[in-house]
C-alpha cells in the first residue's frame, strides 16, 4: 500500500484510473453515500463521553478524516467531503437511537446494498475496486464522488485537467479505458 498522506491529484488519480466508466461513476454517487451513511449508522454507537462531550465512535472517525480530507491540498475539495461527510454523519445519529435490531438493520442492510451498486459499477467498468490493490482507496471514494460533482459544477478544471493527463477522459460504454 501506498502512503495515504499523498496530494489529493495523487490520491484522485490513482482512483480515476480505476472508474473511466461514466455507468460506474454514477454508480458510485449512490453507493458511496450509502456506504458513508450506514458506517456512520453502525458506528453512531456505544456514546461516551470525552472531556465533558458527549460523542460516539462516528464522532472520532469523522474527525480524524475530516483531518487527512483537510490536508490533503485541495482545501475546497476537503471541506466540502467533511461537509457531505457531516451531514451523513448528523443523518444517522437519530438512527443509532431506534432498537438495536433496527439500528443493525438499517445500518448493516445499507451498507450491503452500497456495496452491490459499487459491484454493480465495477462491472460495468470491467475491473476491480481501486481499495482492492490500495486501501487508502476507501477513504478516496468518497472524495472523488465530491470531486466528481464538484468538477460537474465547474469547480476545479486544472485538478480535473492533471487527472485526466494522468488516467485519460471518462468514456460511456463497453470502451471504458482500461488503465492499469
Amino acid at each position: 500500500m501506498a502512503s495515504p498522506f499523498r496530494p489529493a491529484l495523487d490520491l484522485l488519480a490513482m482512483y480515476a484510473a480505476y472508474h473511466r466508466d461514466r455507468r460506474n461513476i454514477a454508480t458510485h454517487f449512490i453507493g458511496i453515500p450509502l456506504i458513508v451513511y450506514a458506517l456512520a449508522i453502525l458506528l453512531a454507537r456505544p456514546g461516551f463521553e470525552l472531556a465533558g462531550l458527549a460523542l460516539t465512535p462516528i464522532h472520532l472517525v469523522w474527525l480524524f478524516s475530516a483531518l487527512w480530507y483537510l490536508t490533503r491540498g485541495e482545501l475546497v475539495l476537503g471541506a466540502v467531503t467533511s461537509l457531505v461527510n457531516l451531514l451523513l454523519t448528523a443523518l444517522a445519529l437519530p438512527v443509532a437511537t431506534l432498537a438495536t435490531p433496527q439500528w443493525l438493520g438499517w445500518g448493516i442492510g445499507l451498507f450491503v446494498v452500497g456495496w452491490v451498486i459499487q459491484f454493480i459499477g465495477h462491472k460495468y467498468e470491467g475491473r476491480k475496486p481501486a481499495f482492492v490493490d490500495d486501501l487508502v482507496g476507501l477513504l478516496v471514494g468518497p472524495m472523488f464522488v465530491v470531486a466528481e460533482a464538484l468538477f460537474a459544477l465547474g469547480w476545479g478544471k486544472p485538478l480535473l485537467a492533471a487527472i485526466e493527463a494522468r488516467v485519460g477522459p471518462t468514456r460511456s460504454g463497453p470502451a471504458a479505458v482500461q488503465a492499469g
